[in-house]
C-alpha cells in the first residue's frame, strides 16, 4: 500500500473527494491548494481538522512555489508515493475570440503546472524506483469540441506527458496514468469556478447569433447528458483509489471514468494503441 499521496487543487470537485476519500482509506493525504490562509482558508481547515490530511500551499503556476511545496513534504514524509495532478481550470468561447495571454494562463495551470510537479517529485521517485503519477485529462482524450480549443489543446498536452513519460521512466518503477474523467458537476462545470473564458467580445459578436445559438446546443447537450447518466464525482475519487490499489505494472495507462461515452471512450483507447503499435512497428 502506497503511503503518502500528493494531491492538488484540493479546494473544490475530484481534488476534495479525492483528498477525503484516500484519508478514510488509510493513506496519508497531502491536500495541495492556493490561497491556504485567505480565500481557500476555510476549506483549508475543514481539511486539515481531518485525520490523515496534511494541507500544503502551493501554486502550481508558480516555480517557487511548487519547488517549495515539494520540498517541505518530503523532507517532513521523506517520499511521494503518489502524485495526483488534479488542478485545472476550465474555459470556454470561439478560438478567435481568445487572446493569447488568456490562452497563455489556461497552459500555465493545466499543462505547465503538471510539467513542475513532475519535475519536483522525479527525483525522489527516480531515487526509490518507484511512484505512481495520476493526470486528470479529459473525456474527449484524442478529439476536441468547438468552443473548448484552449482547453482541450491543454488536456490533449497531458496526455502526450503521461504517455511519453510512461517510457522514459519504466526503468525507474514509475507508473503514469491519465484519467479521461467526462462531463461531471463540478465546481468547474457548474460555474461556481471561475475559468479561463474567450475575452475578445468584439470578435465573438463578428460571429453572430448562429455560433451563439450552436454553442448553447453544445452546452444544453452536455449538462443533459450529465443528469441523464446521474454523473457522481465520487467516481473519480473512488476510481483514484481503485487504480492507487492495483498491483505494480497491471496499471492501465489510460482509464476513462465516464459513463456518458457508454463504451465508445474505451474503443477509442484500443484502436488508438493498436494503431500506436502499428506505427511504431513501422518505424522500427
Amino acid at each position: 500500500m502506497s503511503n503518502v499521496v500528493f494531491i492538488t487543487g484540493t479546494s473544490t470537485g475530484f481534488g476534495k473527494l479525492t483528498a477525503v476519500t484516500l484519508a478514510k482509506a488509510g493513506y496519508t493525504v497531502i491536500a495541495g491548494m492556493r490561497n491556504t490562509q485567505d480565500k481557500n482558508k476555510d476549506v483549508a481547515a475543514e481539511l486539515g481538522s481531518l485525520p490523515n490530511i496534511d494541507v500544503v500551499e502551493i501554486d502550481i503556476t508558480d516555480d517557487t512555489s511548487v519547488a517549495n511545496a515539494f520540498e517541505t513534504v518530503l523532507a517532513k514524509y521523506g517520499q511521494v508515493d503518489v502524485l495526483v495532478n488534479n488542478a485545472a481550470v476550465a474555459g470556454f468561447g470561439l478560438l478567435e475570440a481568445y487572446s493569447i495571454d488568456q490562452i497563455r494562463r489556461m497552459f500555465e495551470v493545466n499543462f505547465y503546472g503538471v510539467i513542475r510537479t513532475y519535475q519536483a517529485v522525479l527525483p525522489s521517485m527516480r531515487k526509490a524506483k518507484s511512484g505512481l503519477i495520476i493526470n486528470i485529462t479529459s473525456g474527449a482524450s484524442g478529439h476536441t469540441l468547438p468552443f473548448m480549443v484552449p482547453y482541450l489543446a491543454s488536456k490533449f498536452g497531458v496526455e502526450t506527458i503521461t504517455e511519453g513519460l510512461q517510457d522514459e521512466l519504466k526503468e525507474y518503477g514509475i507508473e503514469n496514468v491519465s484519467i479521461q474523467s467526462g462531463v461531471y458537476p463540478t465546481e468547474m462545470n457548474t460555474g461556481a469556478k471561475s475559468g479561463v473564458q474567450a475575452d475578445k467580445a468584439e470578435i465573438a459578436a463578428e460571429y453572430g447569433e448562429a455560433a451563439q445559438q450552436k454553442f448553447n446546443a453544445i452546452g444544453q447537450s452536455l449538462f443533459g447528458k450529465m443528469v441523464e447518466f446521474k454523473m457522481n464525482p465520487q467516481t473519480i475519487a473512488d476510481g483514484i483509489l481503485e487504480l492507487i490499489k492495483m498491483q505494480k505494472g497491471t496499471r492501465p495507462l489510460r482509464f476513462p471514468l465516464d459513463a456518458i461515452a457508454q463504451g465508445t471512450d474505451v474503443a477509442f483507447i484500443n484502436a488508438r494503441a493498436d494503431l500506436k503499435a502499428k506505427w511504431l512497428a513501422a518505424y522500427n
